[in-house]
């Protein structure tokens, strides 16, 4: 049997003239499109539908002719439709991907905003000395020897002063680690 010969018993719904060309042009087709994929297992799998497409489609080709370029072209076909759905999977995703880090960055600002809102009614409630030194430390910069000199007191009343601001905001925020992590670096 030749391949003019298969494809007109092909036609007629011979399994075994289909056979016949899947053996003759599987391997070449596998090596062919693996040049494009460089996946020898998506390689198989195109030129498998490559072959199913042929059998659906029988009774379109020309017994004259071998099926071989028409192959070649169901095989590249079926490659750049592969290729199609993998970008549209992938903007698919992306675009998940995008809503889902914009919806946590809105989730953020707001949470942020809460909790500096929460800080700023703690270290209003602390004792207005200790108030005074933290918003000096952590607001303005200032070093505890610095607050210690313009406030005319020992750098050992700043330090317990800080410990008490601390220990204060640890109280309001003990359920809310990352903002004492932020805020102690």
């Amino acid at each position: 049997m030749n391949e003019i010969e298969a494809v007109v018993a092909m036609k007629n719904g011979d399994q075994m003239a289909f056979k016949y060309l899947f053996n003759l042009f599987y391997d070449r087709l596998v090596a062919y499109i693996t040049t494009y994929t460089h996946d020898k297992i998506e390689s198989e799998d195109i030129v498998q539908q490559a072959f199913i497409s042929l059998w659906e489609n029988k009774s379109k080709l020309d017994e004259t002719k071998s099926p071989k370029s028409y192959l070649y072209a169901i095989v590249y076909n079926k490659y750049i439709n592969s290729i199609k759905k993998i970008k549209k999977q992938e903007e698919f995703l992306s675009q998940i991907w995008e809503r889902a880090l914009a919806n946590r960055i809105e989730e953020d600002t707001e949470t942020l905003q809460l909790r500096v809102q929460k800080m700023k009614k703690v270290i209003e409630e602390l004792p207005p000395k200790c108030k005074e030194i933290i918003i000096m430390n952590k607001i303005q910069g200032i070093k505890y020897k610095d607050i210690a000199d313009q406030l005319g007191i020992s750098v050992k009343t700043v330090e317990s002063q800080m410990r008490i601001a601390f220990t204060k905001i640890r109280e309001a925020f003990k359920e809310d680690n990352q903002l004492l992590f932020l805020l102690f670096k």
